[in-house]
């Protein structure tokens, strides 16, 4: 089973190239969680609500997991909860980090703001450039401090489809990033 993440900021593509992806390859998605529990509990979420958040997300990949797809995509994973966490509250609870530091993921697509417009739909709260740049650095820092394979997705929709899918094209056959630096 290859296990295939997309991360970076709202409004750059995730949950759309997981579904070209899966239509294209095949495989299981695993959803983002977060979205789940707002639109459950009908508010907006508080620090206390990160905990249950991030086991949420981690239950989900584990069903996913069970699984053993030849491909898992995961629309998302705690790296989002915690980058979240620390922007909208100022901290995250530590085994949250710890429980992401302690999975494998086989390629991490990190998406670019830039090049495809924010979209609101009620439940995202990033409409300046900035936020979501500031954001995507985050991602980049944890990934290369983390030493994750990673590959920047960027341009306009038909660039970041055509690149996702060559890039999962490589991980099914077995071409893995030599280092853990941008491809």
């Amino acid at each position: 089973m290859k296990t295939l993440v997309l991360c970076g900021p709202e409004s750059s593509g995730k949950s759309w190239l997981s579904g070209e992806i899966q239509a294209h390859f095949g495989g299981v998605v695993v959803g983002e969680y977060v979205r789940h529990f707002m639109e459950r509990e009908q508010r907006d979420t508080c620090y206390a609500d990160i905990p249950s958040i991030a086991r949420g997300q981690l239950q989900w990949e584990d069903l996913g997991r069970l699984q053993a797809p030849p491909l898992l995509i995961l629309d998302t994973h705690l790296l989002s909860n915690i980058l979240w966490s620390r922007a909208l509250f100022g901290d995250c609870p530590a085994w949250v980090e710890q429980a992401l530091d302690a999975r494998s993921y086989d390629l991490h697509l990190l998406l670019r703001p830039e090049g495809v417009d924010w979209v609101g739909d009620g439940l995202r709260c990033q409409p300046r450039l900035e936020e979501r740049q500031q954001f995507f650095l985050d991602s980049l820092h944890w990934l290369q401090t983390r030493q994750r394979p990673f590959q920047v997705i960027e341009g306009d929709w038909p660039q970041r489809s055509a690149a996702a899918l060559a890039a999962v094209a490589r991980l099914l056959d077995g071409q893995l990033p030599a280092c853990a630096t941008e491809c």
